[in-house]
């Protein structure tokens, strides 16, 4: 019996590739296909292409072209990451979280750049929507530290409702790990 089944499963056709026409749903394909073989560049590069090919008015490009843009920083391509979240944020597409998430991945390509102020004025605007979020608290003070910045550094990262002070990370070392760290050296300071 067990030979049976795998002599089906090893039958089974494979996966059908994307198809190769010219449309937004297949570049979204060929996307994720090259994102899931970590071909960051292919991806983002499948990502603004689908983005081009669909309709100015519809959400959906907004929404492509930020993972065009998460997709370049992956590459290490910060201009073209920077290019693509920015047409991103352009759009009507991205909206509460959504945006806030792009505007955080805005603020850490000017950071790559060495653009600080535009960084600093990009993590601001994404504080509207995503404040709790906790990247959003280690981004801002990453940032502050090499803007140097300490009071805002520990304003940022010594929030009342953080995980490593409250003791809610301790079932959860690996994922808090770093802030930790971040908040042993403040400590130190």
């Amino acid at each position: 019996m067990t030979l049976l089944l795998a002599a089906l499963i090893a039958a089974a056709p494979p996966a059908p590739p994307c198809p190769d026409v010219v449309t937004a749903e297949a570049f979204v394909c060929r996307a994720v296909e090259a994102s899931g073989n970590r071909k960051s560049a292919e991806a983002a590069a499948a990502f603004e292409q689908a983005a081009l090919a669909t309709a100015e008015s519809d959400p959906a490009r907004s929404r492509m072209f930020a993972a065009a843009g998460n997709m370049w920083i992956a590459a290490g391509e910060p201009g073209k990451a920077a290019f693509a979240l920015d047409r991103a944020l352009a759009g009507n597409g991205l909206q509460a979280e959504q945006r806030g998430e792009a505007l955080l991945d805005r603020a850490r390509v000017a950071e790559a750049q060495n653009d600080l102020i535009t960084a600093r004025a990009k993590v601001k605007e994404a504080g509207v929507t995503i404040s709790k979020d906790p990247f959003y608290w280690y981004f801002s003070a990453a940032l502050a530290i090499r803007e140097e910045d300490k009071t805002t550094a520990y304003q940022a990262i010594n929030r009342p409702d953080d995980p490593v002070r409250s003791g809610a990370c301790r079932p959860f070392p690996r994922r808090c790990g770093r802030r930790a760290r971040l908040l042993d050296a403040f400590d130190r300071c």
